[in-house]
Formats: structure tokens, sequence, C-alpha cells
């Protein structure tokens, strides 16, 4: 019923686009302003609405550029419980500052994390609090035209290439298709670890990237579980019986993952971004109570596990045994280091000289 019903939403799709549209044309014809910092900045977004596997490329370029130079990652802070900008610290939760922004925060202490709607805004305070960064990664800001780029690397989906997608509400995408031309890069994400280079050139010829355009692919690559609570590494026994608990857009890639490790694995899904509460997990502990078997798992993303911790008393009084599964990407056909290169040379072009 729905796919016939949805083609009602399509008048509504031709609506938002056009509005859309007209809004990029001023940017790009220079009547609204978008500003420039003399520094390197770098942007990773999407044309969709969430799922295209984002977050774990920042951490990519976080883990590359933070050997060499000072970073900050700058972040709208979705869905956070709070308004303004706000420099993570040790007082820091996810209520206060977003899951995306303390999952950075958490895993990588050594650089500067924070939050502000209006990133135009909040690069100045960033720099003024800590002049010492070289390097600013803007998550999810493709579609923040205020501020433009050094670097605008955009992320699309393997299962559900934008060349494919319709703006919303009739589709996914968040402007028209074309809006990929602002791109330097576009990573083609969740790619299956085994593409075939036969189908890496037929997206590429689907996406037709412009002459200055570079086009890489990426999969998921799990790591090892560990505790949400005590971090330490954890192997589950072969029979475990697993309930994977997940507030993510997309929890389908995880699952399989799952699913190719252990025979029974049951999914409870909650909204992209959701906040835990108590009623949630007497409902995780009566799912998880209702599944057979003798070793039994509560398996959750990183994302997630920020949000958890917000009820970590809670969750230590009912002896819930949640564990989490990091992920990270892994470049295929070899281009790792390709694409090293390639944010390395953008960056030393782009500091300031000394």
């Amino acid at each position: 019923m729905w796919q016939y019903l949805k083609y009602f939403l399509y008048p509504f799709s031709l609506l938002y686009g056009l509005v859309l549209w007209i809004r990029n044309r001023l940017y790009d014809n220079g009547m609204l302003t978008a500003v420039e910092f003399d520094l390197p900045v770098i942007a990773v977004g999407n044309l969709s609405v969430g799922g295209t596997g984002k977050t774990p490329h920042v951490e990519y370029l976080i883990r590359l550029l933070k050997q060499t130079w000072p970073v900050a990652a700058l972040s709208r802070g979705y869905n956070r419980r709070t308004k303004g900008y706000i420099l993570a610290d040790a007082r820091s939760t996810a209520a206060e500052i977003g899951d995306e922004p303390m999952q950075f925060h958490q895993k990588f202490p050594d650089i500067t994390v924070c939050v502000g709607e209006e990133r135009m805004l909040a690069v100045p305070q960033l720099l003024g609090d800590r002049p010492e960064t070289q390097v600013i990664l803007l998550d999810d800001a493709f579609q923040h035209r205020s501020i433009k780029p050094g670097l605008n690397l955009m992320v699309t989906e393997y299962g559900r290439l934008f060349t494919r997608d319709h703006v919303v509400p009739f589709g996914r995408l968040r402007e028209g298709r074309k809006g990929y031309h602002r791109a330097n890069g576009i990573i083609v994400s969740k790619c299956p670890p085994d593409l075939s280079v036969a189908e890496k050139e037929a997206i590429i010829r689907e996406i037709a990237p412009l002459p200055q355009q570079r086009v890489f692919f990426t999969s998921l690559q799990y790591g090892q579980l560990y505790g949400m609570l005590n971090l330490l590494p954890q192997t589950l026994p072969a029979d475990a019986t697993i309930l994977a608990v997940c507030g993510i857009a997309r929890p389908e890639p995880l699952v399989q993952h799952l699913r190719q490790q252990y025979a029974n694995v049951h999914l409870l899904s909650f909204p992209d971004h959701y906040y835990y509460t108590q009623k949630d997990l007497d409902k995780i502990r009566l799912e998880l109570d209702q599944l057979d078997g003798n070793h039994k798992y509560i398996v959750t993303t990183e994302k997630d596990a920020v949000r958890l911790h917000l009820l970590q008393e809670r969750i230590t009084a009912m002896q819930m045994p949640f564990t989490v599964v990091p992920v990270e990407v892994q470049f295929l056909f070899g281009e790792a280091d390709s694409f090293n290169s390639y944010i390395f040379d953008y960056v030393a072009a782009a500091l300031p000289a000394p």
C-alpha cells in the first residue's frame, strides 16, 4: 500500500527540492555569502538522511590527522538537549553535546570536540578556546553552506546510491542529486569487501564524477567486542544468543555481521539518535529473558553506548550484559594510501605560511 501512497508525496518533494535549489544557487552566485577560514577545513557529509556511515569516516580522518596536527571536530550536535556553542570537557554527556560528538570525545580525548548549530559562529569560538588548532573537521556539514570548506567529502551508501534516490519526503535526499557537484571527493560506503573492479567502474560511470572529483570505495570493518561499562575486551561463546539493541538509522549491516558470527541473533530497534529510558531498559531486559539459550548478551553500537551511559547506574543495578561492537572503515582496491595522500596534500597546501 505504501509504495502507492508515497507517490502522493512526490509534489512535496518537487517543492522542497525547488526551495533548496534556489538556496544553493544564491550561494553559488555569491548573493548569499559563505565564510572561509585561513586554515584547513574538511567537511564530511552526505546528500541523504542518515545511514551512510559518515561517523566512522570522520573517525578515520581523526586517526589519520591527529598524529601530525592539532585537530578539532565541530558538529551540530544533533538531538542534544542543549543549545548554542559547547566545548566538550570531562563532564560532558551525550545529552549535552549529542551522541556522535560524545563518541568522538570519548574515543579521541587528545583532540578538541565542540558543537554549535551556527558553525559559522562556532569556528571563531573554537579557535578562541583552542588557538593551537590547525585542522578543523566539520561533521555532517555538506548542506551547511554558510562555511566554505577547503575540502568537501560526500559519503553515499553502496546499497542506496544518491543517483537512485529522490528528495524527501518521497525519497531520502536532503537536496537534489546535483548537489554532489559541490564535493571534492565522493566516498561510496558500506560496500561488500569483495566488490569487483567491474562493479566499481559501473558505479563510477553512474555517479559521473566531474573531472576534478575523486571517488573512493570503503567497507565497514567490525572490531573486538568490549564491555560497555568496563571497556574490557570480550569474547562471546560461539553458542551465544545475541540481542542487538540499536538506535541507528540502518542497523542491517551490524545484524548481518553478527549473524555471520552467531547463529541466534535478534534485533530490537529504536529510532535513530534515540535517548533510552528506564522503560526501555525494562523492555530490553524482558526481550532478553524471553530468548532461548544459556549464554545471552546484549550487543549495541558505540553511538548507542554513549546514550546508554546516561543510565549506567540502572544498567549496573539490573546487571544487564551490554557489550559494544566498534566499527571502522576499510578502503577497497588498495586505495588507502591514495586517500591518505589526498588528505595530507590538501592540509599541507592549506596551512598558513609560518
